[in-house]
């Protein structure tokens, strides 16, 4: 893997020590603070309506409540991600108390958000596949995360070309009206379910918020902008081996994902176990997961050695994209299939939800290729 910017593996490369990790991580502490500053100014500890897609917006402004969550989010990654990487460096009792914290508090936060997308993305999927004209009316919420759904994979549920006559013609409109008389019914169950889940990650994040725990969070992270635990000998270690075994981790868990497998365009197999009665996570994902959190934590070591404003890295960044898009299509087939168990669903609503998990995972299928692609081509660093 070609590097043009601070390779961490470069013994010639000027010298970073935990000194520099001590300031990025008290940078990252501020931007908390001042996130969260933001946050109970725009009204998001309580009071007011609430802002979509976050917790407890109240007059102070929806937007303004919004940005502060997500960069309370923000934070709260990379100040995990680099307690993790750079664990020897720090005081051990101190990193493992505050990492789960962290986490809690970030995929609290996250989960509001994760809901109003996925029910976004499959309900523009449905009026896709079905051949809608337009877009039915959504709930102003469902705008905000921005149409992911773009460019997704379609399945070839198309009529059939004007030259075919017979059977297969009259088979595939059939299809195609199957779909359209189940996808509204589809859609509103999808609605209700995940408009459901969304409520109560609404109250779980007002009630994290407004919690003793959080409160213990913030008054550590509060120390750290000020005063960071570093072992006696970090400030003159050198960072770049704990940033190049981040890296090499991050190398490994790609060298095992089967990448040709990714070139196919569909997956059986992976429809097959999707619609089955188990309800477990699909087994095919977890590794790509595992990636996706392995390439996020080799970002935020590359930042600390840039002391936070690290160059873009165009190959890091377009499959960083693609395996977003993997999580998102998978855990939205997990929604259909979910949704698809419903009992006493209607024949019709039962196969647009196949399609529709059908349509999802081939999206997975489709940003792993996407994948493939960005990771095979050299590291490109824009300043």
């Amino acid at each position: 893997m070609a590097q043009q910017h601070l390779d961490p593996t470069d013994p010639t490369a000027e010298a970073v020590t935990g000194d520099a990790l001590a300031g990025y991580l008290r940078a990252q502490a501020t931007e908390f603070l001042r996130a969260l500053r933001l946050h109970r100014e725009t009204g998001g500890n309580g009071g007011g309506a609430p802002a979509r897609g976050y917790p407890g917006a109240g007059d102070g402004g929806p937007e303004e409540s919004v940005d502060a969550a997500r960069a309370l989010r923000r934070s709260a990654r990379r100040i995990s991600g680099s307690l993790h990487t750079f664990r020897p460096l720090l005081d051990a009792d101190w990193s493992e108390e505050m990492r789960p914290e962290l986490a809690w508090l970030s995929g609290t936060l996250g989960l509001e958000h994760a809901y109003e997308g996925r029910l976004e993305r499959l309900l523009l999927a449905l009026h896709r596949l079905s051949g809608a004209t337009a877009v039915p009316p959504q709930p102003v919420d469902a705008v905000a995360a921005g149409g992911r759904a773009a460019g997704t994979a379609a399945l070839p549920l198309k009529e059939a070309p004007e030259s075919t006559r017979g059977p297969a013609r009259a088979t595939a409109t059939a299809e195609r009206g199957s779909l359209t008389v189940g996808a509204a019914k589809a859609g509103a169950l999808l609605e209700r379910q995940l408009t459901l889940a969304r409520t109560r990650a609404h109250s779980s994040a007002l009630q994290a918020l407004g919690s003793s725990r959080f409160h213990a969070v913030a008054d550590k992270v509060a120390v750290l902008a000020s005063e960071v635990p570093l072992t006696p000998a970090a400030p003159a270690t050198e960072l770049r081996p704990l940033a190049a075994a981040a890296e090499e981790r991050l190398t490994d868990a790609v060298a095992a994902l089967p990448l040709i497998v990714a070139g196919h365009p569909y997956n059986a197999e992976a429809l097959v176990h999707g619609l089955s009665p188990d309800p477990s996570p699909h087994p095919q994902d977890g590794p790509w997961h595992q990636v996706r959190l392995l390439l996020r934590l080799h970002r935020y070591a590359r930042e600390v050695l840039h002391g936070g404003t690290a160059p873009v890295d165009v190959r890091l960044l377009a499959a960083g994209q693609a395996l977003n898009r993997h999580r998102d299509a998978s855990e939205a087939a997990a929604a259909a299939a979910q949704a698809a168990r419903t009992p006493r669903i209607t024949p019709a609503t039962a196969y647009a939800l196949g399609v529709l998990h059908a349509d999802q995972r081939h999206e997975v299928e489709a940003a792993r290729f996407a994948f493939q692609q960005a990771w095979q081509k050299q590291t490109v660093n824009v300043p």
